[in-house]
């Protein structure tokens, strides 16, 4: 995979970053990293690889693959399966707070076990010739000095890991929700900035609350790359403008017309293997982010896709909306 790849990349996020969410995505940008949602390497062992890691290899790259697990040897032989469906990147979840993961001893919890993470990165990379990184928090409970978050990325760099994705929010594991996880413990881009220091040639990367592609352009001032998760998905035409700012790619951006055409053909395909179409435009729904018209865009994509009999040409009927609205702006 091009390093390069990594200046802009789309958060894994459980139930959100499907199969159908990265095909919209690769149409919106040709070049961002594109991740899976978080797939447990008990999950992949015990026989479920071929649904979990199952995807469109046509279209979706680059694209990474998340594992959650604590187990080297479990994590290495999902690794090899992961290698084996043509995965660009495979990346250890050690920054998930919610209380599932924490039953399973992986997420956010390892930060507490750096050596037992590094033991993990060393057995994934002995499984593939695939770069093998680390998406992590700056710190969790009250081990969220900054001391702490170099010993656990020294541990990392020791490891040889190829690269580090780090939320810039320490992490409660006991008293706040997932969802608190990302609102209350404050955001501390500056540790993130001094990290990078610290490990010198070690691609890092930026995630947590970065909004706009402006501020994507301030934080690539001083690191590698940035990650957004829900900004992206709730505001999926940002993710327009990605190619010309970050890759120099001056190809011109997908219309809305021709998008229209791309989802109504997946959905057409799709629904003959069996998806429902509100598991396709559910994805879909923020591309009306700020755009007059966007609340009966979000009605057409919502109540109407659910109801027996709805079919792909609902998506034409939504985006006709959205050009509507596109069109009388440039006449104004």
């Amino acid at each position: 995979m091009n390093p390069k790849a990594r200046t802009f990349s789309v958060a894994p996020m459980m139930d959100w970053t499907d199969r159908h969410c990265r095909f919209f995505h690769r149409h919106l940008s040709r070049h961002a990293l594109l991740f899976t949602e978080m797939v447990t390497s008990a999950a992949l062992i015990r026989g479920g690889a071929d649904w979990l890691l199952n995807y469109n290899d046509e279209v979706e790259h680059p694209i990474a693959v998340q594992l959650g697990g604590s187990n080297p040897k479990e994590l290495a032989e999902a690794t090899a399966l992961c290698e084996k469906f043509n995965y660009d990147e495979i990346n250890l979840n050690v920054g998930c707070p919610s209380d599932r993961v924490q039953s399973g001893r992986f997420g956010a919890c390892l930060m507490a076990e750096p050596e037992l993470v590094a033991e993990c990165v060393r057995a994934m990379r002995d499984a593939t010739d695939r770069p093998v990184t680390v998406k992590c928090r700056i710190g969790i409970d009250d081990q969220d000095s900054e001391a702490d978050l170099k010993i656990f990325v020294d541990h990392m760099l020791e490891a040889k890991v190829d690269a580090l994705y780090v939320h810039a929010r320490k992490a409660w594991l006991k008293g706040l929700s997932p969802k608190e996880n990302r609102e209350i413990p404050p955001l501390d881009y500056d540790r993130v900035y001094r990290l990078k220091e610290h490990v010198s040639e070690l691609p890092l990367m930026i995630n947590g609350g970065i909004e706009t592609i402006a501020q994507c352009e301030e934080h690539l001032t001083h690191l590698d790359g940035v990650m957004l998760g829900r900004a992206a998905y709730h505001n999926p035409g940002l993710l327009r403008d990605v190619d010309a700012k970050f890759y120099g790619d001056d190809a011109p951006v997908i219309s809305l017309e021709s998008l229209c055409e791309v989802m109504t053909n997946y959905a057409e395909i799709q629904m003959t293997k069996g998806a429902k179409l509100n598991q396709i435009v559910r994805h879909m729904l923020g591309l009306g982010f700020g755009k007059p018209g966007a609340r009966r865009y979000r009605q057409l994509l919502t109540v109407e896709a659910v109801k027996p009999g709805a079919t792909p040409q609902l998506i034409a009927d939504a985006f006709e909306i959205l050009h509507a609205a596109e069109q009388l702006a440039e006449a104004s």
